[in-house]
């Protein structure tokens, strides 16, 4: 969107040994759409049902973002009773259980590949949690705002260089940005 800057420090870079790799940006790959659409289609036939719903969020999802190249889907499941083969066949799909982020915390979280740096997260959830509606109203409201959208974007990066690219610091630094925006997203309605 905006920035655009010459310095191409902003990218990300491999961790002290034994350390999680650096945070890592780049500009918006329009590749990232037909990335999701590849990941819908297998969850779906792969899960044959338990799951019923596959959205595309997070900066991957906003055309013109800066994001960290991951693909972020919510997948909801049918029914609680799901949850077990649901996870099952999406760990057939090289995708690996990883420890839930606590803002998800009512999320199942799985990451692809089964090892090195993810390139898609899948955030398994029931049709009523209120996570997939924060969301996907979340990313609605970017697509829709380009100003908010572009001001999300600097911050992130301006949080990004901040953490120097660590990231515990990131995400916490963006966890407070979401928490300003959704408390803005609330205020609308």
């Amino acid at each position: 969107m905006s920035w655009s800057g010459e310095d191409e420090s902003w990218r990300g870079e491999a961790g002290p040994p034994g350390q999680p790799p650096r945070v890592r940006l780049m500009h918006h790959d329009a590749r990232w759409r037909q990335e999701f659409e590849q990941t819908r289609s297998g969850l779906l036939q792969s899960c044959q049902g338990r799951v019923t719903n596959v959205a595309h969020v997070g900066s991957t999802a906003i055309p013109g973002l800066i994001a960290q190249p991951i693909i972020d889907v919510v997948a909801v499941i049918s029914r609680p009773d799901d949850l077990t083969a649901a996870i099952d066949s999406i760990e057939g799909l090289n995708f690996r259980r990883v420890e839930t982020a606590r803002w998800a915390a009512s999320a199942v979280t799985l990451e692809k590949p089964r090892h090195g740096e993810p390139t898609h997260r899948v955030w398994l959830l029931h049709p009523e949690d209120d996570f997939l509606h924060r969301a996907v109203r979340l990313r609605d409201y970017l697509r829709q705002n380009p100003e908010t959208a572009i001001q999300f974007e600097e911050t992130k990066v301006a949080r990004w260089k901040q953490a120097e690219g660590d990231p515990e610091k990131y995400q916490a630094d963006k966890s407070i940005y979401f928490a300003h925006l959704e408390d803005q997203l609330s205020g609308l309605g």
